[in-house]
C-alpha cells in the first residue's frame, strides 16, 4: 500500500519567500499542482476553495462532493482529498497556516470554525447567487492584497479571510439558529467544545458520560446538543471520529488491521470490525480494497 503524500505550502509558492500563505485562481493552481491533485493527498495547512464555473467531484476524507458553480470547500490539515474537475473549471483557492492566522488573532484557532474543526460538519457549502457574489468579491479583494506590496497587507488579508470564515460559519449554522437564536449559539459553542475534547481523547475514551462530565452537563443534554447541531447522537459523533481515523491509518500507515484497532482503543478486533462496518457500510478489509492507492 502506498503512503498518502503530504503537501506543504512552499510546494506551490513558485519562488516566493513567504511560505505561510498562498493564493491562486483555480486555472493557474491546476497548472502549478497538476502532478499532485488528482491522487489522494494531504496538506499540513488550512485551505478554502471557491468554484465559480465548471463541474466535477471533490472527495474529502472518503466522502464525495459534487462540484459546481457556487461550491465552497474548506480543508483542514491531515484530511485526505482528491478531485476530478472539468477542463472549464473556474474559481479561487487559498492556503494558510495556523501561525499566519495567529499573527493578529492570537486567541482564535482556525479549528474553532466548524468546517475546520468538526468532523460532523460537511466540508462544502453550496452558495446561492447573492452569497456567491459576496464571496467572489472577498476572494478577489484577498487576491489583490496578496499580489500587491501595501503597508499592513497581512492585517487586511487576515480581515478578509475572517470575513469569509465568519460568513461561512453563519451559513452552516443558520438552520439551528432560526429555531432559537440564544439556545442555538449556546448549543453551537458546547458542540465545538465537545468535538475539541473528542480530538484529544477519542483513542481512549468513547463514552458519552465521559465527555458530558468534562463539559459539566448530563449525557442526555449532550445528546440533545449533538442532535440539534449536526442531527446525530453524541455516540455517532464519537464513533464517526474514530472510524475516520481508522480509515486514514488504513490508507497511509503500514500496520496490520489488528494494530490499527489496538491503537484506537479496541483490544477485541472483532468488535472494531463491527463498529467500522456499522459506521461505513463495509469492513476494514473491504475499505482497503476499494480505496487502495
Amino acid at each position: 500500500m502506498n503512503s498518502i503524500s503530504v503537501l506543504h505550502i512552499d510546494l506551490f509558492q513558485a519562488g516566493r519567500n513567504a511560505s505561510d500563505f498562498y493564493f491562486n485562481t483555480m486555472k493557474n493552481h491546476l497548472v502549478v499542482g497538476h502532478r499532485h491533485i488528482e491522487k489522494p493527498h494531504r496538506h499540513d495547512f488550512y485551505a478554502a476553495v471557491l468554484f465559480t464555473g465548471g463541474t466535477g467531484f471533490h472527495e474529502i476524507d472518503f466522502q464525495k462532493y459534487e462540484v459546481s458553480e457556487g461550491s465552497l470547500f474548506f480543508l483542514s490539515p491531515g484530511q485526505i482529498h482528491s478531485w476530478e474537475l472539468s477542463a472549464d473549471i473556474e474559481g479561487y483557492i487559498f492556503f494558510c497556516s495556523q501561525e499566519f492566522y495567529e499573527m493578529h488573532y492570537v486567541n482564535q484557532k482556525l479549528r474553532n470554525f466548524p468546517f475546520f474543526g468538526s468532523v460532523s460538519f460537511p466540508r462544502k457549502l453550496q452558495l446561492d447567487t447573492l452569497e456567491l457574489k459576496q464571496n467572489i468579491h472577498l476572494f478577489q479583494e484577498l487576491e489583490k492584497e496578496y499580489r500587491e506590496k501595501n503597508i499592513m497587507k497581512e492585517g487586511l488579508m487576515l480581515s478578509l479571510m475572517s470575513q469569509i470564515f465568519i460568513n461561512a460559519t453563519r451559513l452552516f449554522s443558520k438552520d439551528f439558529d432560526r429555531v432559537d437564536s440564544s439556545a442555538g449559539l449556546s448549543y453551537f459553542k458546547h458542540y465545538q467544545d465537545f468535538e475539541n475534547l473528542i480530538e484529544e481523547h477519542f483513542p481512549d475514551e468513547k463514552s458519552i458520560a465521559y465527555y458530558a462530565s468534562l463539559l459539566g452537563i448530563s449525557p442526555k443534554h449532550l445528546n440533545r446538543i449533538a442532535q440539534t447541531v449536526v442531527q446525530k447522537t453524541a455516540t455517532d459523533v464519537i464513533t464517526e471520529r474514530v472510524v475516520l481515523e481508522a480509515k486514514r491509518m488504513l490508507m497511509y500507515l503500514d500496520e496490520s488491521l489488528v494494530e490499527v484497532a489496538f491503537r484506537l482503543g479496541y483490544e477485541e478486533y472483532s468488535y472494531f470490525v463491527r463498529v467500522f462496518r456499522k459506521n461505513s457500510g463495509m469492513t476494514p478489509t473491504q475499505f482497503i480494497k476499494e480505496y487502495k492507492v
